[in-house]
């Protein structure tokens, strides 16, 4: 089976960053498919190379999170209208698995339908566009009206949908009925991220750490991301003279409002680190004894699927979470971490009681790698898109759920 696989954002573990792709296009590799990746990089020409099996075609599309939206629009745009000129290159696929944000990139797959005959599975990370029209960035009613009917009409024609949380579910269901959708939550690397990497105390003699605790967020560094709920957290730490440790790792366009936001408040508790690959991912998460994941307060949010939520599952690292939503109920159901509310000095006295209590951190540990092997390994997400593929590919024969070969 020859598969396209389409996402601007493509990237490797030795890179960093969202590496859901890379998995995924991998296991169909092993599975016996040919794939061909086309994303794109900030270089001003076109590259192909080979990465673990996969052909990577790497379009000159220059992207970046500092964008304004109309530069970030007309990146989206450029890669749609390259990636339409490289699909007519290459050899006539079976299917293109294409995969968003940004939601532009279902255009693709359109064309592709119709001037290819080449059907497309399309994956729904986030809901775009009402994300941005909830954040108020996009706020023209015509505009709005537009990319919503540009929204359900890519939802439409792709012959199926592949969602990343039960949120996002819910809502491609509410918006195209009886449409064939299917749940592949975010997923992490079980074989990588392992709790016997973390290299600090783990509790097991009952014993306190002497280290200061810590708590580090890993991950995109943006507006939607909401950070200053992590530095009203160190603040309040700091006011109440605890020595705890708050690191930030990571990249993007908040970075320097954040900076001056810790300079200006003297939070001398709080580290800054530079992005990281999953190598570095996993050190810091060694390091940590809490894992801080954040989001602005939007409905839509709720629905989001962070990477480094798996990642700290994976690695045993009890989660402080700061908005509501599928990933907040699996912290409670599971008892696996706290969740931050007001009054913040509530919040404070939870980590605090859960870190000084060996039993109950340990518990919350394990709890949290169990959660990860059971549900959202790698391999589990694999075996399902294999399924799907090899059921869309062979018209009447139903996928089994197994782990199938495609030839």
């Amino acid at each position: 089976m020859n598969i396209v696989y389409v996402h601007q954002y493509f990237l490797t573990p030795r890179q960093g960053g969202a590496v859901r792709s890379y998995h995924l296009a991998k296991g169909l590799v092993d599975a016996g498919a040919q794939v061909d990746v086309i994303t794109a990089h900030n270089q001003a020409h076109y590259d192909i190379q080979w990465v673990d099996g996969i052909r990577v075609h790497y379009l000159p599309v220059s992207y970046k999170n500092e964008y304004s939206f109309i530069k970030r629009v007309i990146a989206f745009l450029t890669f749609v209208r390259q990636s339409k000129r490289l699909l007519q290159k290459l050899a006539r696929p079976d299917l293109l698995y294409i995969t968003s944000t940004p939601l532009t990139t279902g255009l693709i797959g359109i064309w592709a339908k119709r001037r290819l005959a080449v059907p497309f599975f399309f994956e729904v990370r986030d809901l775009w566009p009402e994300a941005p029209i909830q954040m108020g960035i996009v706020n023209h009613p015509i505009l709005k009206s537009l990319l919503y009917r540009m929204e359900r009409r890519i939802y439409q024609e792709a012959i199926h949908l592949v969602a990343l949380s039960p949120g996002i579910r819910e809502a491609l269901v509410r918006a195209c009925p009886g449409k064939a959708v299917s749940y592949i939550p975010n997923f992490v690397d079980t074989s990588f991220f392992q709790t016997s990497e973390r290299s600090l105390t783990d509790h097991s003699d009952g014993s306190l750490p002497r280290k200061p605790l810590t708590i580090s967020y890993v991950g995109a560094i943006g507006r939607v991301n909401g950070l200053s709920a992590f530095l009203d957290l160190a603040e309040e730490v700091l006011k109440a003279g605890k020595h705890w440790r708050f690191v930030l790792m990571g990249k993007g366009a908040s970075l320097p409002h954040l900076y001056e936001v810790v300079r200006a408040k003297g939070l001398t508790n709080v580290e800054f680190r530079p992005f990281g690959n999953k190598r570095a991912v996993r050190e810091q998460l060694a390091r940590s004894d809490f894992a801080y994941l954040s989001f602005l307060p939007l409905p839509v949010l709720e629905s989001s699927s962070p990477n480094k939520f798996f990642d700290a599952l994976a690695m045993g690292v009890p989660i402080v979470v700061n908005f509501k939503g599928w990933i907040a109920d699996l912290v409670q159901q599971h008892e696996i971490g706290v969740l931050q509310g007001n009054p913040l000095w509530r919040t404070v006295q939870q980590i605090e009681a859960l870190y000084q209590h060996p039993t109950e951190w340990k518990s919350a540990s394990q709890q949290a790698r169990e959660l990860a092997e059971r549900q959202f390994s790698k391999e589990k997400a694999v075996s399902v898109l294999c399924s799907l593929l090899l059921q869309a590919n062979s018209p009447g024969k139903m996928a089994s759920g197994a782990y199938n070969r495609i030839a």
